[in-house]
This record gives structure tokens, C-alpha cells and sequence, in this order.
């Protein structure tokens, strides 16, 4: 190489003998920033420009240090260097100016991990700001935050990098955090997999991400505010990177913002207002939901909303066919205003007294509430249930005529438990040999069956008289014997020759049924589920209640299966009920003339004069209501 010069910067211009012919402009003005703080730190190669004599014109060309020059003349241009700034040069000998161009060019760039390093030590050791780093290099300031937090990655790990065992994305996850002992953790227990998506979760685990509900209710500025340390992750964007540390603070900030919420539901009038983080399965199991009905227009709303729909008729005549977003906007802007008057709904003052409504997060980090939920300590006193005819008082008696014990207590007394749940028995077979043959009842009852837990819950009494667990009532002597119980077990074996012997190849053949043999099979097994047996130990007025109203609809007559005999009812009951049957039964004379009978001959002499009569009592009786339900007989 030949002599040292320092030539004016405006005698210097680009050789072609320069070898770098691509991208001579990339990193320009990071090579001008560098510049403008360092100084030049390498000399231009230059070689005099010489004219078609061979004579020196005074001016040189750059054989090596093309990029160098072009970040002068930018700085000059700029202003930022005079444009005769005194640039040290060394003189090209008689070096081939390809050959030095080449060979300058030749160098190995640094390793990454000695610039991270590097940048680090500017900031720590020396104290430059990022942003002053940034401006003396030409760079993003995010950059240098990006290299910074690289260089700062615990020295073992470091090595691992340098050494190739660890990749510039890995190296990267393990910048989320300044703990050199939990980065070696974690990239000691990787194992097979050390994917950077999992040193980010293993190095998170204890953080709460910003994509989580509780921040997106919350809000990162709000947590911040609080004193909540933040983790954001410069190798990632948007909020994709963001964790937030204490994560107790931020449950608290989301119950206290919830309760600031419940404030106003609160104000709304309901006698509680619950607060949960979520509104989990179980909150509201075993409460009853009431919901919103649409609310009346006061006469001013009525006629804003007459006058809206007459304006929207209006404009549909006269916009008709035009498809302009105008008319599409002015339609919806109608639409939306006759909507909130048409489609308001409130909730009943009385469900709005006795229920509540939880305040929860929803899954989307909005608010939710969910309102309309009954305790059932504050339900509504219910109304008395009329007993039916199925509930008489009952009483403990005989069951046998005792020839020694004519005389007894006379009047009404109540039937024995015993003969009640016979009778009630009786009727239940009764109602199953109806609804048996009543598809669309057994569907209506089953719906009903099902909608009451579920819409009204369950309670403690039952309120409908289907047992949906499928255990059949099972009927035995006297019982067993009567018609509608012999009705029920014949039907049942029809079915069961229909039916697959296999349960495996049940669902097979339910699939390949037309639908009116379902509806038939379905009416007979939902009746085989009624029960309106009342039992010594089992007094549920609702459930034998309904069991009246359903044999009110299938218009049930028990006179079909059950006749009033000494043995079924005549020889069980007082001499009292016995006159009473003859009178409502035969007439009030024939009541009249056996009244004076002994009981057995009493009970003898009644059973005769009732035969064929088709006299019941109380317990078996069907009332009749007008008009009769709008169910239609399923077709056969």
C-alpha cells in the first residue's frame, strides 16, 4: 500500500474497479451513523483519475471503500459534513485495484453473540441509553433493546450459542427474562423437544398472559397503574409477548371491577347480586331461572313506534329497487329504532324481588351477567294444592269382614291406607292402558316430564306422575288381575315379539322404524312410567294432582276395569260409605232400605244393587273439563 493522503472529500469519487457491485447501498445510513460518531475508522483506497494523456486531473477515485464514501457524501448532504471535509486516504501503489478491492472485502464478520455482548457492555459498563446507541449506529431503537436483552442472557447459555448448540430463536425465548439461574434451569430440563414456543411456556408458567380474559377486562395500563410488574417479550408482536407477574394483583383488580359492575345490576332492584370470577357449572344448580318478558309501550312509545313503521313503509315505496348504500343505511337506521321499541323485554317486579342475578367474566373478557335466578327459599309461598280426590285421610282398619265386630264407628271415616293405595294402584294401571294407546298425550307428558327440572327445577316434590327412571310400576293381586293390568302386560308382550331378543341390536331396529311405530312404542313405554299410587309413605300432592289432570285428558273411565265388590272395596269400608255408594250409585231409597242391614249382609246387598251400575268412588273418578284439551288422537 502506498503513502498516507487526506484529500478533500468533494476530489473523491467511486471506482468501478470497486469488486462490490450488489447491494452497495444496504446499511447505508447505519454505516453514515457510525461515521457521524466515530469518526472514519478505516482509510479510503484511492488511486489518482487520470485524463487521455495520462495525466493526473487532481481528482481520485475509490478502489476500496465504496460504501465508505457514499456514507460520507450522504453525511454531506445532509449538511452534517462540510462538503471538503479532509478524508484520510492511503494511495494506491502498484497493487491491481481489483485485487485490493477483493481482498478488503475478504474479511469473516463478527459473531452475533460478540455484538449482542458488545451492545450490552455500551449500555451497562459505559451507560449509553438505548436510543443514543441506536442513533450512533444508525439502528431502530427497538433494535438495540432486541440486542441488548440478547446480550444480557446468562454467559452459560451464551456459550452455547457461540459454540452452535443453541439456536438465535431459542436464544431469543430465553431473553423473556433477566434470571440467568431460571434460564439455565429450564434449558437443563428441556428434553426432546427445546422448541423456542416451549422455553417461552416453560419461563411463563407462573405469569398470566395478556391474551387471557382477566387482562382483557382488566386492562394491561390499569394493572400497570396498580404497581403489576409486566414481562413483554421483544421478540414477539402485538400482545402476543405480554405476561403479567403478580398474579394476585390482577385477580384482585378483576373481583374489585366486578363488584364495581354488580353496583348497577344492584340498582336494578334484585334482592342479590352474586359475584364470581366465572360463571362456573353448578352456581346456579337447583335454582329455578325466570326470564324476561317484552315490556308494554306506554301510549307516547306506541305512537313513536306507529309513526316509525309508517315512515319505513313510506321509504320502502319510495326507495323501492334502490339498492345505493344510502337506502340501505336509512332501512337500517328504521329497523334499529322500531327494533329497541318492539323488542324491549323486562323482567316481572315479583321475579325481580325474589330472585338474583350473578356478575361474572365471561370467556371473552366482556362482562356477564346472568339475572333471573330463584332460591328456592324465596319462591313464592305455593298455592294449595286442592286435594284430589286420590287424597283422602286414611286410616288403619280391618281389612276383613269380622262377623263379632258389626258394630263400628258410624259416619264417613276415611278409607284405610291399605285400600287407598289398592285403589290408587287400580287407577294407575288404568291410566297406563289409556296412554298406552295415546301417542300424542305420552309425547306432551314426556315433554312436560322433562321441561320441569330443567326449566322450574326439580324440588323435593315431584310434579309430574312420570318416573322417568324407567322403573315400572309393578302391579301385583288384587291388581294384577284387573282388566287394565292385564291390558298393560299384554301389550307388553306384543312388543317384546316385535322387538330384537338382543339389546345390541336394538338401536338398529328403533333406526329402521317408520315413524307412527315409534309414536306407538313411545306411548306405551312413557305409560308404563306413570305412577299414581298413593302409599302410606309417600304423600306428593303434586304428583298425584297430575296424575288426575292426565286422566282428566285421556278422558279415563275406571268403571272399564274396577267394579265395587264386597272383596274390592263394599266389605272394607264403613256401613257409613256403603249407603253412600247405593245412594249415588243405585238411588237414595235403595241407600235407605239397606241402612238398617248388618254390615256383611249390608256389603251383600250393595254389591248387587251396584253391578253394572258403573259406580266409583272418589279415588277412581275422572273430572271432566270443558273444553277438552287440543290434542289429536294419533293416527293408527
Amino acid at each position: 500500500m502506498g503513502e498516507l493522503l487526506t484529500l478533500p472529500l468533494s476530489k473523491l469519487s467511486a471506482s468501478d474497479a470497486n469488486m462490490r457491485k450488489t447491494a452497495r447501498d444496504s446499511g447505508l445510513e447505519e454505516l453514515a451513523a457510525s461515521i457521524a460518531a466515530h469518526g472514519l475508522l478505516q482509510n479510503l483506497t484511492v488511486r489518482p483519475v487520470l485524463d487521455g494523456q495520462g495525466q493526473e486531473t487532481g481528482r481520485y477515485e475509490v478502489v476500496a471503500g465504496g460504501r465508505r464514501l457514499a456514507a460520507l457524501k450522504l453525511l454531506a448532504q445532509r449538511k452534517r459534513l462540510p462538503k471538503a471535509a479532509p478524508i484520510p486516504c492511503a494511495l494506491l501503489g502498484t497493487a491491481n485495484a481489483l485485487e485490493v478491492s477483493l481482498a478488503e472485502n475478504s474479511y469473516v464478520p463478527p459473531h452475533p453473540a460478540d455484538q449482542f455482548e458488545a451492545f450490552h457492555h455500551l449500555h451497562v459498563a459505559e451507560g449509553l441509553p438505548a436510543l443514543e446507541i441506536a442513533a450512533r449506529f444508525g439502528v431502530a431503537e427497538r433494535t438495540v433493546k432486541q440486542r441488548l436483552k440478547l446480550g444480557a442472557v446468562s454467559p452459560r447459555l451464551m456459550t452455547q450459542y457461540r459454540e452452535g448448540l443453541m439456536t438465535l430463536e431459542q436464544l431469543m425465548a430465553f431473553a423473556l427474562t433477566d434470571d440467568h439461574a431460571r434460564q439455565e434451569q429450564v434449558w437443563g430440563d428441556l428434553t426432546w423437544n427445546k422448541s423456542a414456543e416451549t422455553i417461552r411456556r416453560l419461563l411463563t408458567q407462573a405469569h398470566v398472559p395478556a391474551t387471557d380474559r382477566r387482562v382483557r377486562f382488566v386492562g394491561i395500563a390499569a394493572y400497570e397503574s396498580a404497581g403489576g410488574p409486566v414481562l413483554r417479550d421483544l421478540f414477539s408482536a402485538d400482545d402476543q409477548g405480554v405476561y403479567l407477574e403478580d398474579v394476585p394483583l390482577l385477580d384482585r383488580l378483576v373481583a374489585e371491577k366486578l363488584e364495581a359492575e354488580a353496583v348497577a345490576v344492584r340498582a336494578e332492584g334484585w334482592k342479590w347480586v352474586a359475584v364470581h370470577p366465572e360463571f362456573a357449572y353448578g352456581l346456579a344448580a337447583g335454582l329455578r331461572r325466570a326470564y324476561p318478558v317484552p315490556a308494554p309501550l306506554d301510549a307516547d312509545e306506541q305512537a313513536a313506534l306507529d309513526a316509525l313503521e309508517r315512515d319505513y313503509e313510506a321509504l320502502s315505496n319510495r326507495l323501492e329497487g334502490d339498492a345505493s348504500p344510502e337506502a340501505d343505511t336509512a332501512f337500517q337506521d328504521l329497523e334499529a329504532r322500531i327494533a329497541a321499541l318492539r323488542d324491549r323485554e323486562a323482567y316481572d317486579p315479583d321475579d325481580i324481588a325474589r330472585g338474583g342475578a350473578f356478575v361474572c367474566l365471561g370467556a371473552d373478557g366482556a362482562l356477564r351477567v346472568e339475572r333471573g335466578f330463584i332460591r328456592p327459599e324465596d319462591e313464592a309461598p305455593p298455592e294449595p294444592v286442592p286435594e284430589p280426590a286420590s287424597l283422602p285421610a286414611a286410616r288403619d282398619e280391618p281389612e276383613a269382614i269380622s262377623a263379632t265386630a258389626e258394630e263400628e264407628t258410624d259416619g264417613l271415616t276415611p278409607l284405610s291406607e291399605r285400600l287407598v293405595e289398592e285403589l290408587t294402584t287400580h287407577r294407575t294401571a288404568g291410566l297406563q292402558a289409556a296412554l298406552m294407546d295415546r301417542p300424542d298425550v305420552a309425547l306432551a307428558a314426556v315433554v312436560h316430564a322433562l321441561a320441569l327440572p330443567l326449566f322450574h327445577g326439580g324440588g323435593y316434590l315431584p310434579q309430574s306422575c312420570l318416573r322417568l327412571e324407567t322403573a315400572p310400576v309393578v302391579f301385583i293381586n288384587p291388581v294384577a288381575d284387573g282388566s287394565a293390568a292385564r291390558a298393560v302386560a299384554s301389550r307388553h308382550d306384543d312388543w317384546a315379539r316385535q322387538l330384537p331378543s338382543s339389546p345390541d341390536e336394538l338401536w338398529v331396529w328403533v333406526l329402521a322404524q317408520e315413524t307412527a311405530v315409534l309414536a306407538r312404542l313411545l306411548a306405551f313405554c312413557v305409560a308404563t312410567l306413570v305412577h299414581g299410587v298413593q302409599a302410606p309413605w309417600s304423600h306428593d300432592p303434586r304428583r298425584l294432582a297430575h296424575a288426575d289432570a292426565l286422566a282428566t285428558v285421556l278422558d279415563l273411565d275406571m268403571s272399564r276395569h274396577w267394579s265395587a265388590t264386597v272383596d274390592s272395596y263394599l266389605g272394607r269400608v264403613t256401613k257409613a260409605r256403603i249407603v253412600e255408594a247405593v245412594g249415588e250409585g243405585v238411588s237414595v231409597r235403595d241407600a235407605e232400605a239397606i241402612s238398617g242391614l248388618k254390615k256383611g249382609e249390608m256389603a251383600e246387598q250393595a254389591e248387587r244393587l251396584l253391578a253394572g251400575r258403573s259406580w266409583l268412588p272418589a279415588l277412581l273418578r275422572t273430572a271432566r273439563r270443558e273444553p277438552a284439551p287440543a290434542l289429536d288422537q294419533a293416527a293408527e
